[in-house]
């Protein structure tokens, strides 16, 4: 490990220096079969021939030219999405923490237009939204806020997946503009909420004049089976913020919005000197072709209950195993103890996995997986998991 690097993570022990597919091959020359795809960016898995050429041709042509000249790579993608989520205009940012940022400065601009002195977003305990000042403060994780007191005010948290406590707020509080929330919890532990939650949230919403914002930055570009998982319920945000998988692998993060939420940033409110360039662009339209194209939504879902059905015959009646949790491809496999371990030991069994919120498995794995492949996550995961418990 390089001594120039702030320890900021607790690194594995292997470095990769190429990848295919839904390979990766390490600089020893190990390979490893990838499950966890960059957090869920690389939805179209490494070096895919689209995206190295989209990479290749626009490094050719431009790269940067700053958001005070138009952009056309980032009109067509802007339109693009608008038309895919329904949605009305987009502003274009670097990340997933800095498109959250983008969502809250619009609920509280939002706020402030109607005369409220203090705008209030109401968050979610175990969501993740980013490592800026602004969107730690409205994860529900205390251990990355500890430390970096005073946190920012203008959130008030409630369980996941309770309505009443949303319901409690709207008939008590003046102050709330927006509800911040995501689909699927991610780094929760793929929480997977009532199927109508979302549809109740966006009455409570319609009721009380509030914007129903979504964090789509884990569960959009098809990762649950649907291009944004909000569309399982049918139901519209006012706002919406997208990154990872949008770029596989190249930076780049999107908030969307229609209605008064898209009208509320005027010239000087918002900004960013690299957000929406002509390569991350380019790269975002390239995604979207191959994902369309190629019908990835519907093989995510499809995957989805493969893993579902395959890991609940292996693993369902082992003592020990909490629960399996899937939304396409986000797959949590909860167990009653912590089990951090099982990262490394996967490593040396040439798979990449994840575990987060302590007990649960986490696989995010590329939307391009062969059933092989897939069969190939199962049965490694399996034994690991019953020769853990």
């Amino acid at each position: 490990m390089s001594d120039a690097l702030m320890t900021t993570y607790n690194r594995l022990p292997v470095a990769f220096e190429r990848g295919e597919g839904v390979w990766l091959w390490d600089t020893q020359g190990c390979r490893y079969l990838d499950a966890l795809a960059g957090i869920a960016v690389c939805g179209l898995g490494h070096a895919h021939p689209a995206i190295r050429d989209a990479l290749c041709e626009q490094a050719g042509t431009l790269l940067h030219t700053s958001n005070i000249y138009r952009i056309t790579h980032q009109e067509t993608l802007g339109e693009k999405l608008c038309v895919l989520a329904s949605m009305e205009r987009v502003f274009f940012a670097n990340s997933g923490a800095e498109a959250n940022e983008a969502a809250i400065k619009i609920a509280r601009l939002y706020g402030n237009k109607r005369g409220i002195k203090h705008p209030t977003i109401i968050v979610m305990e175990q969501s993740f939204h980013g490592r800026t000042l602004a969107t730690l403060s409205a994860t529900g994780n205390r251990k990355v806020q500890a430390g970096f007191e005073p946190l920012v005010q203008g959130f008030v948290r409630v369980p996941y997946n309770d309505i009443q406590a949303i319901e409690d707020i709207a008939a008590s509080s003046n102050s709330v503009v927006a509800v911040l929330v995501e689909p699927v919890q991610g780094e929760g532990g793929i929480n997977i909420p009532a199927t109508d939650y979302l549809n109740r949230i966006r009455e409570i919403c319609d009721r009380s004049d509030w914007l129903m914002m979504l964090d789509e930055i884990q569960t959009g570009m098809g990762r649950t089976g649907k291009m944004f998982a909000h569309q399982h319920n049918g139901c519209l945000p006012d706002v919406m913020t997208l990154a990872k998988g949008l770029g596989n692998g190249m930076p780049i993060g999107a908030c969307l919005a229609r209605g008064a939420a898209a009208a509320v940033f005027a010239p000087g409110n918002h900004g960013s000197t690299f957000g929406g360039n002509p390569l991350a662009c380019r790269v975002g339209l390239s995604v979207l072709e191959v994902i369309e194209s190629q019908g990835l939504c519907a093989r995510s879902a499809q995957l989805g209950e493969r893993m579902q059905q395959a890991f609940t015959e292996r693993l369902g009646s082992l003592t020990g195993v909490v629960a399996i949790r899937t939304a396409g491809l986000m797959v949590g496999i909860e167990l009653d103890r912590p089990c951090g371990e099982l990262v490394s030991q996967a490593l040396q069994q040439g798979l990449l996995i994840n575990v987060t919120a302590e007990r649960i498995i986490r696989l995010l794995p590329p939307l391009i997986l062969s059933d092989q492949e897939c069969d190939e996550i199962i049965e490694k995961v399996s034994l690991l998991v019953s020769g853990f418990l």
